[in-house]
């Protein structure tokens, strides 16, 4: 399908789409002031905040730091306490609840743009969480043949870019899939069994993306950036099918490496990240971004320590991925970096860079 037939075909669905981005909405809350703040280029400091607009509606608030605590809005709070100038937000197709649908993605992204953040938006190619174990298709696309997958697949990503742009929003990034490792929409794009689908898969998002927005950085995003072997896997199935991409996206956590039954601690994590770092640039000359980054809440000090690190590489920049959330929330995460609805010390690095 021709992108311009996509774009055209989304054009009044988008005016329409960005109507109900209204003041009614529930996901509205709270507003920020309509004035366009200067943007802060250089290295990208991030957070992920795609919860944000559920937290709110559940009626969480944000603090800054010590004594005299002030509530915030979080985007502000990011910004002005901890030197964050860009935001990742997630989108799935189809949520059950609503949240981190394009709609939700549109409201979010234009808050961070009237912020003056920068956007990166991350294509879950889901309904839900799609990560090493769990790629599984959109139930709307179940039945439709490989072709028509590229084709729904592509009008996913540039009817929501086009909202995305018709909010006054220009992302700098779009993630075309998240943590990819195993490939996405599994069995149909594995990158063992069908390295070659997989590649059409994301050349259609790559296409789409940038029939909207012909500048955005185009990644493809991994898990474990300390495992070479899985980057080697992916960029030289891609290379060998043709598959486009701008940039390689990581995650690192030392906390899962742990569970995995990894020894060495987040200084062994950190070490073999960077090394993979220099092997990637090299080897495939792309820039690299840490799209995702984290350590329980509670580990403030040693996750300062491990964005340090990682700051000091030749990477393009580093998104914690919801620094907001409480230690427990959404059945279990602990991998923020607020305590008491604070921020802990563990973002300082952004400061100062």
């Amino acid at each position: 399908m021709k992108m311009t037939t996509i774009i055209a075909s989304f054009a009044l669905a988008s005016s329409l789409f960005c109507g109900s981005c209204s003041e009614e909405s529930p996901v509205t809350n709270p507003r920020q002031d309509e004035t366009a703040i200067e943007k802060q280029y250089g290295f990208a400091k991030g957070a992920d905040v795609s919860w944000l607009t559920q937290m709110e509606a559940e009626g969480r608030k944000f603090y800054t730091p010590g004594e005299d605590r002030k509530e915030m809005e979080c985007m502000s709070l990011l910004r002005d306490y901890c030197g964050v100038n860009s935001i990742r937000l997630r989108v799935w197709v189809n949520p059950k609840d609503g949240w981190n649908n394009a709609d939700d993605v549109v409201l979010k992204a234009r808050r961070a743009e009237n912020l003056g953040l920068r956007t990166m938006i991350d294509f879950h190619f889901s309904d839900t969480w799609a990560d090493p174990g769990h790629q599984k298709m959109p139930d709307a696309w179940e039945d439709l043949s490989f072709n028509d997958l590229k084709g729904a697949l592509a009008s996913h990503v540039a009817s929501t870019l086009t909202s995305i742009k018709n909010a006054g929003v220009t992302p700098e990034w779009v993630q075309i899939g998240n943590e990819t490792t195993p490939g996405m929409m599994l069995p149909i794009g594995s990158i063992e069994e069908n390295p070659t689908q997989y590649a059409e898969l994301n050349n259609a998002g790559y296409d789409a993306a940038k029939s909207v927005f012909p500048e955005v950085k185009c990644i493809v995003h991994l898990d474990g950036g300390n495992n070479q072997w899985a980057y080697d896997r992916m960029f030289d199935a891609l290379e060998r099918n043709g598959g486009k991409y701008d940039m390689i996206g990581m995650s690192v956590y030392p906390y899962w490496a742990e569970q995995n039954g990894e020894t060495g601690g987040w200084q062994k994590v950190a070490d073999d990240c960077i090394a993979n770092i220099s092997h990637l640039k090299q080897k495939f000359n792309r820039p690299i971004m840490i799209c995702e980054i984290g350590m329980p809440y509670d580990q403030a000090e040693a996750c300062r320590q491990l964005i340090a690190k990682m700051m000091n590489t030749e990477i393009e920049g580093i998104f914690y991925w919801e620094p907001q959330a409480p230690a427990g929330y959404n059945d279990g995460y602990t991998l923020g970096c607020f305590d008491n609805d604070a921020p802990t010390s563990a973002l300082d690095p952004f400061k100062t860079k």
